[in-house]
């Protein structure tokens, strides 16, 4: 503080100083700011003495300036004294003397400013002797001591109660009279004043006296009160609670109890103010540090108890447990001691005095004091009064009376509370102090719930103001908070009160379920733990809930449900937990859990949804099995449980479908899982892949059909679940949302959830969510009513283009929509003219499908390219996708087998004697109901079906436009609409396999029912690969129909004739667009179909195999899916059997222990493949081979270009060469997914070598045959000039996109099939070459077979064959594989030679097929003894494509032909009967001149041959059998099939490299490479015929296979390509 005081006033005193300091002290008097005035002037005195202490100023200048100042104020005297006050104490501790002594003569000198009386009060006694005011100091003290003694510790003599009593007799009858009178508290109070006077009375004994009658007297507040108020104003203010303090102590004894009275009394005193909480408070007892020693000593002891119930105790530990807890718990019933302050704290909530009683809770732990339950009740009761009038208002439920509540008496209670909002300020409050403790009043409880509920009625009507608004916003967060902190805590320690929970359903349901769960979760998870008694409820709910689980078993669901509701009432968090946990344990527990769940309350099953939910979120839970490729055992349980639970009874579902549409956002599909059982659970829709033919059948009929044998289990009683399924579909807007999800997710599974897991896993994911989305798709449409489904699927564009929902499952969705659109237009349109008129009918329904389907049509133009739209036409697409099997035919069967049923049960029902009568009656109405219903379902859908069939004959000439070619059509036609559909579901693979059958049935314009069934069957490799499990089952069944189709025309010439015979879907010469009529010639006739079903079944047995044989699980699995599939209809050949049966053998041996799923599908496969082995039959009685005839004119071309003439050996080797190149443009395609350049290249160039492979004939025939090709070679060279220009751009064109074709192209193919139609006349050679030509171009462009005719070998040969060829399967297995390794396999076919059996041509095959057995032969060393090639059959033109015609019947010559050459064997030499079809072409075109002159040479060379061959034959049926084991062992192609060149799936990629570059060179030089191969053949026939053939066979064998190594391996592909 800065000086006020100047050291200049000081040294110039005299001069300026003294004036200066004289009005600075005037100027700080005359402060209006007292307190500032006062301190400053004692400042500037201070400093002013302290000056003349230190000897700068003498004390005379001081004296007489302080005489100056004096008089400045009242006080100042006072101030100075105070001043010299402080100095002298300073003065005393110094050590210079000197400064004492200004002191004194300072003091001495002012002593008449000052009085004698002020200084003694304020100086030392010693300074005063020093200045003279008193004689001696010690005598002062003295005098000093006695006065106080006097004043403070002398007491006056009072009268004591025990010394005289008439004085306070007089005051307790005066106190404790009648007070009902006039007598007021003014007038007792003169007469209490007045006894105290006249007997000396004690006025402290007096007020303590007056606290007792009071106690005594507790009614007369009224009178008390005021008493004391006015007797107070005599006492000082703490006496009042001093007195009630020493009255709380008296009672503070271990053995004291202090009355309700003293409690009451003190608590009104407080209510008054009379006394203050805090004076009173530190006489109470136990202290606060106590009450929080004991709070925190209970919490121990909960967990404790907690831990106890948690462990596991043995029997003999219990018994000693028991008896130390009886002890401990002696020990508590003894009495605590009294706790003053709850006494206090009660008596003050008696009275409604909240204000203190509030201030006594917030110094104890949060509801330690409420936890007291007389405290409790006393707070209860307060509520009750406080929200009285408000329920009475609002509160009461109609028809209920209740007890009024009267308000207490005094006016210092709360305010009752009449609004809501007075409810908030007031009540609100109350019950957070509560807390758990509500539960001691179930009254209330009820009243607080009902209060909420007419609560939320305002809340949730709309119509009020802003400001209203927010407040009823603040409110409902209140409520919440008191929901949570109070009602939900009291439920837990209420014991089991069903109404209770009712009760607050009541209010709860009101609530958004995501505030509902938001409340269960705290309760779950944090309110437990918040006060002991909780903690202990929860350990003995567990414990309880165990018991009960522990004896719970179907037999004793009732005892077990009611003790579980029990239970559930007040703490159902806990219970279901508890139960959750044991069901994802044992999932055997569901059944009767879910049947124990019957006496549950509304909010119990709440509660259950919940906690279902949270268990299914656990983040600790891992979701598959540790193998990681199967959905965790827990997950399955749960969803089950998920699915009989919410169908069984009425728990609201939205926050489980949220669930799981969050999860499909967030890129999990596992959750679907929960989805599927609550579909299948509630709404009775059944997604399996194991109907049975009949459920499946049962499944294309109307509703009432489907629900009686379309599904395993019965759907009764699903219609109300399913309807409350729907709802809470439709009020959360979820349904289309779902749907989307799926379908999205469906096609994401590979990349979100495949990662690193198993595909197998993924598979199943996929699978899950397709099934998911189909069954669900499935409920929707037959639930949802037509607008709502209008109103909530938009167009087929929108969903694929906007929400980018795969196009499958868009049109699954949007089907019913049309289905539904259409009928209600047909209806409207029948309503508007009244015609019945079948006609009119049709036209109507007519119209309205083109009303609802044309935006339809113009939607999808956008799904694709606008190439697409070429070849077949939006109409076309759209009424694929849109139609079901329910359009397409009628389950006649199915309807009968039902009805069937229903009869037999109303004659089981008359036949019951047991059933009384009225039941008897009430069955047979239900049956005959039931039966009428089907009848007439069936009648409505056959005139349904009428009509869709009669819809599709007018459209169906626009269908297939084939503006590229009828190939590209059939393309478009699998790839966008057959494939995807038939793996969508089962019914889906039935409808696609029917739908074939009725375009073809429909004779639709620019389709090939050949092409398609043969691309159908062709190639089901990659599709079987890329499948998953489910989606192989369903293929299987697709290939199942189609092959039953096929079958059926297969089984009778009359049903094939008149369902094929005259359709364009047989045409084997594909022309130019619109021309399909064609003469019967053009048609593909009953025998040569059935070559073809052959050539269908040996290619899926060789798809089959090869699948099996890559050790790829997935291949494994599906192919053994899809076999089992098709088992009716395949394996029909008998030798195709045997070689599936022994790879599926061989699967079960190798997958026993290593996979034991594959193991299980493989034995399942087996045993039934084994069961149809009776039914199969040999090769020859599948397709009829002609018997050979005796000396026959030799079989030539008769219609179709260029075969006339052509020599036997010459079309056999022709084919067999096709064969070849076919199979290597299969094998890439197998391998590389048919790159389109390597087929072009090699397709191009296998014309080129048509006659090259001429390697088993005898000289004078290979001599003939190197005529033939030169002149053949000229006449291909000139071909080539005029076709290929027009070929490889095509080619080039079908490589990049394969769906266009230019138009000139077309013109071009038209033109050339004109002139190879002009060309036939020309030398059979020539016309070969043309009809090789135009096939090779044909087939590039189509990729695929057109009409494929096999041959097999006579029946004879069969029979000889039959044991081998299972070996020559293995063998040719054996080659695959080898192939695999690297090696470059010859193509060279191991043909039966074409010519009389020479020991030349005997050597050269042998060479051959050990070529092959060591090259080729399939993989497994194992096998290959005692193992048969499969029986490789002549392809026509397989994977070639340029020309527009391809002839069928060129093959069937050479088909006769190679009979022929098979029979040679045994027979002499004969040649082939024509068969009656090639009779008929045979009239129709004249043979020239040229045809004629080559049957003479061949018959020169025939006649030759028999000679040789007749000797032969003879030696060869001499063979001893054991040198025929012998030949069979090493080689296994003992009258062996057709080719040994190994057609399976996994030959050498490289093959197709060899055959270009042979093709290349030979092109160049083919005249000098055939002339090498003669010499070489000549010189091998020469030498064989030196020694016996047999002899010479053995001998050349095993010198063979010991020489063989690397190099001449490779001389061996050398060489069997030159041969080639």
């Amino acid at each position: 503080m800065a000086a006020l005081l100047p050291a200049e006033w000081i040294k110039n005193w005299e001069k300026g100083g003294k004036s200066e300091f004289v009005q600075l002290c005037r100027a700080l008097s005359e402060n209006k700011n007292h307190d500032v005035g006062f301190r400053d002037i004692q400042q500037a005195l201070y400093e002013l003495a302290y000056h003349v202490v230190r000897g700068n100023l003498k004390h005379d200048q001081a004296s007489n300036v302080l005489g100056d100042v004096i008089e400045f104020r009242e006080d100042m005297p006072s101030i100075l004294a105070d001043v010299f006050c402080i100095l002298d104490i300073e003065t005393s501790c110094l050590e210079e003397k000197n400064k004492r002594d200004h002191f004194t003569q300072l003091v001495l000198a002012c002593l008449y400013l000052v009085s004698d009386t002020v200084l003694k009060e304020r100086l030392d006694p010693e300074t005063l002797e020093s200045l003279g005011l008193i004689k001696q100091s010690q005598q002062f003290n003295q005098k000093s001591v006695k006065i106080k003694t006097k004043l403070f510790y002398k007491q006056q003599k009072f009268n004591l109660l025990r010394e005289e009593n008439e004085g306070y007799a007089k005051l307790i009858a005066e106190l404790g009279q009648d007070l009902s009178g006039n007598i007021t508290s003014d007038l007792i109070l003169e007469n209490i004043k007045s006894l105290i006077g006249c007997f000396n009375l004690d006025p402290n004994r007096v007020l303590d006296i007056i606290l007792e009658v009071y106690e005594c007297r507790p009614e007369y507040d009224d009178f008390f009160v005021p008493l004391i108020e006015s007797y107070m104003y005599m006492c000082e203010p703490q006496t009042l609670c001093h007195i009630l303090g020493f009255k709380f102590k008296f009672y503070q004894d271990p053995s004291g109890e202090t009355p309700s009275s003293l409690y009451r009394v003190a608590a009104v005193l407080l209510q008054h103010n009379l006394i203050d909480l805090e004076d009173l408070y530190v006489h109470l007892l136990p202290g606060d540090n106590a009450i929080i020693e004991e709070h925190k000593r209970e919490i121990v002891e909960a967990k404790q108890i907690v831990r106890k119930l948690t462990m596991v105790v043995l029997s003999s530990e219990k018994t000693e447990e028991k008896e130390k807890e009886k002890e401990k718990e002696e020990e508590k019933t003894e009495k605590p001691p009294d706790n003053q302050k709850l006494g206090l704290l009660e008596a003050l909530l008696k009275i409604g005095d909240w204000h203190h009683a509030q201030s006594i809770m917030d110094q104890m732990p949060p509801f330690y004091s409420t936890s007291h339950k007389p405290i409790a009740i006393a707070l209860c009761q307060l509520v009750h009064v406080t929200i009285e009038p408000l329920y009475r208002r609002v509160g009461v439920p109609k028809g209920a009376k209740g007890s009024p509540i009267s308000s207490l008496p005094n006016k210092r209670a709360p305010k009752q509370a009449e609004s809501f909002e007075e409810l908030r300020k007031e009540v609100f409050n109350m019950l957070c102090y509560l807390g758990p403790h509500l539960s001691h009043d179930p009254i209330l409880f009820a009243k607080v719930v009902r209060l909420g509920k007419a609560f939320m009625k305002e809340f949730q009507s709309d119509g009020s103001k802003q400001e209203d608004k927010e407040k009823m916003e603040t409110l409902f967060s209140c409520l919440l908070s008191i929901t949570d902190q109070v009602l939900l805590p009291s439920l837990s320690l209420m014991d089991c009160n069903a109404c209770m929970s009712e009760e607050l359903w009541g209010m709860f349901k009101t609530f958004p379920y995501q505030y509902r769960y938001r409340l269960y979760g705290q309760w779950k998870n944090e309110t437990y733990n918040s006060h002991p008694l909780l903690v202990k409820v929860k350990a003995q709910t567990i414990d309880r809930a165990k018991y009960i689980m522990k004896r719970l078993t179907k037999e004793n669901v009732k005892p077990s449900g009611r003790q579980i509701g029990k239970l559930s009432h007040s703490n159902p968090t806990i219970l279901f937990d508890y139960i959750l946990s044991q069901i994802q344990k044992y999932d055997n527990l569901i059944t009767p859990v879910v049947d124990s769940l019957k006496y549950l309350t509304s909010l119990n099953y709440d509660v259950l949804a919940y906690c279902i939910i949270e268990a299914l979120a656990n983040p600790e839970k891992e979701r598959m099995k540790h193998d990681d490729t199967t959905i965790s055992s827990w997950l399955q349980s749960l969803a089950s449980f998920c699915g009989a639970v919410f169908r069984k009874y009425p728990i609201e579902l939205a926050g489980l479908l949220q669930y799981v549409a969050n999860q499909l956002k967030a890129g999990k599909s596992f959750d679907l899982l929960i989805l599927k059982e609550v579909v299948q659970k509630m709404a009775g829709i059944e997604i399996t892949e194991e109907m049975t033919m009949e459920q499946l059948e049962a499944m294309t009929g109307g509703e009432q059909l489907k629900a009686e044998g379309g599904y395993f289990g019965q759907i009764r009683n699903t219609k109300k679940s399913s309807q409350r399924l729907k709802d809470a579909l439709l009020d959360h807007d979820l349904a289309l949302p779902l749907c989307l999800l799926m379908a999205q997710q469906r096609n994401g599974v590979v990349f979100q959830e495949g990662g690193e897991k198993h595909l197998k896993l993924v598979g199943k994911l996929y699978d899950q969510c397709h099934d998911t989305l189909v069954q669900f798709g499935g409920f929707l449409a037959s639930n949802l009513s037509t607008e709502d489904y209008i109103k909530r699927v938009p167009s087929i564009d929108v969903l694929c283009n906007e929400f980018h929902t795969p196009h499958d499952a868009a049109f699954f969705l949007s089907r019913p929509m049309y289905a539904h659109h259409i009928s209600s237009k047909y209806d409207e349109l029948k309503k508007a003219e009244k015609g019945n008129k079948q006609q009119h009918k049709v036209h109507k329904y007519i119209t309205s499908c083109e009303l609802v389907m044309a935006p339809v049509h113009e939607a999808v133009i956008s799904l694709h390219l606008p190439k697409v739209w070429d070849d077949i036409s939006p109409q076309f697409y759209a009424t694929f996708w849109s139609l079901t099997m329910y359009d397409l035919a009628v389950p006649h069967s199915s309807y009968d087998r039902e009805v069937n049923k229903l009869k037999v049960q109303m004659k089981a029902i008359d036949d019951n004697q047991e059933m009384p009568p009225n039941k008897k009656k009430k069955e047979k109405e239900r049956c005959t109901a039931l039966q009428d219903k089907l009848l007439e379902e069936e009648k409505k859908q056959l005139e349904h079906v009428q009509r869709v069939l009669q819809r599709l004959k007018l459209e169906k000439d626009n269908w297939l436009l084939a503006k590229s070619t009828k190939n590209e059509t059939i393309t478009k036609f699998l790839q966008l609409c057959i494939f995807p559909r038939c793996i969508f579901s089962a019914i889906d693979a039935v409808y696609c396999a029917h739908f074939v059958e009725l375009v073809h049935q429909q004779k639709t314009p620019n389709f090939s029912t050949l092409l398609c069934y043969d691309r159908v069957f062709s190639d089901i490799i990659y599709t079987v690969a890329s499948c998953t499990e489910n989606e192989a089952s369903r293929y299987g069944r697709f290939l199942c129909c189609m092959l039953e189709t096929v079958t059926r025309w297969h089984s009778d010439r009359v049903i094939y004739e008149k369902e094929c015979g005259n359709y364009p879907g047989f045409l084997t010469i594909l022309r130019a667009t619109g021309f399909d009529g064609g003469n019967k010639a053009d048609q593909l006739d009953y025998e040569n179909f059935r070559h073809v079903v052959h050539k269908w079944h040996y290619k899926l047995t060789k798809a089959s195999v090869h699948c099996l044989e890559t050790g790829e699980y997935t291949h494994i699995r599906n192919i053994l899916i899809v076999l089992t599939k098709i088992l009716p209809w395949y394996p029909k050949v008998l030798n195709l059997g045997q070689a599936l049966e022994r790879r599926v053998h061989k699967i079960c041996q190798e997958e026993k222990e290593k996979r034991p799923d594959l193991y299980a599908l493989a034995m399942g496969y087996s045993g039934q493949l084994k069961s149809r082995k009776p039914f199969m039959i040999p090769e020859n009685e599948f397709h009829h081979k002609d018997p050979p005839a005796r000396n026959a004119v030799p079989a030539t071309v008769q219609n179709g270009p260029g075969g006339a003439g052509m020599p036997t050996s010459l079309t056999i080797n022709t084919v067999r060469l096709e064969e070849g190149a076919t199979e290597e443009t299969d094998k890439l395609k197998e391998k590389s997914q048919g790159v389109v350049k390597v087929i072009n290249k090699t397709v191009n160039a296998t014309p080129k070598v048509t006659t090259s492979n001429g390697n088993s004939a005898s000289n004078s025939k290979i001599i003939k045959e190197k005529d033939d090709k030169e002149k053949s070679g000229k006449e291909k060279d000139k071909e080539k000039k005029d076709k290929t220009p027009a070929a490889t751009p095509e080619m080039k064109a079908l490589g990049k996109d394969g769906k266009d074709k230019p138009k000139e192209e077309r013109a071009n193919k038209e033109e050339k099939a004109r002139e190879i139609k002009e060309k036939t006349p020309k030398s059979d050679k020539e016309k070969e070459k043309v009809k090789k030509e135009e096939k090779a171009s044909k087939e590039e462009k189509s990729k695929t077979v057109v009409t494929i005719i096999e041959s097999k070998s006579t029946a004879e040969k069969e029979r000889e064959k039959e044991p081998s060829r299972e070996r020559d399967l293995a063998k040719e297995m054996k080659s695959k594989e080898n192939a695999k390794g690297g090696e470059k396999v010859p193509v060279a076919g191991s043909l039966k030679s074409p010519v009389p059996r020479s020991e030349t041509s005997e050597s050269e095959r042998e060479q051959k097929r050990r070529k092959v057995d060591t090259h080729s032969s399939p993989s497994h060393s194992s096998t290959v003894k005692g193992t048969a090639m499969l029986p490789k059959v002549p392809l026509v033109s397989e994977n070639y494509s340029s020309s527009r015609v391809i002839s069928v019947h060129f093959l069937q010559d050479n088909l006769n032909e190679l009979k022929e050459s098979s029979a040679k064997h045994y027979i002499n030499h004969t040649t082939p009967t024509l068969s009656k079809s090639k009779e008929r072409e045979v009239e129709k075109k004249d043979l020239d001149k040229s045809r004629e002159r080559s049957r003479e040479r061949e018959k020169k060379d025939e006649k030759d041959r028999k000679d040789r061959k007749r000797d032969h034959s003879n030696s060869d049926r001499e063979v001893p059998q054991d040198s025929t084991k012998r030949r069979k062992e090493e080689n296994g192609t003992t009258g062996s099939s057709k080719h040994s060149k190994s057609e399976s799936p996994s030959d050498s990629p490289r093959l197709n490299e060899k055959e270009k570059e042979k093709n290349k060179s030979k092109s160049s030089g083919k005249e000098k490479g055939d002339s090498i191969k003669a010499e070489k053949m000549e010189k091998s026939s020469s030498g064989s015929k030196k020694e016996s053939r047999h002899d010479k066979e053995k001998t050349e064998k095993k010198e063979k296979r010991d020489s063989t190594g690397g190099k001449e391996e490779k001389k061996h592909h050398k060489s069997s390509d030159k041969h080639r």
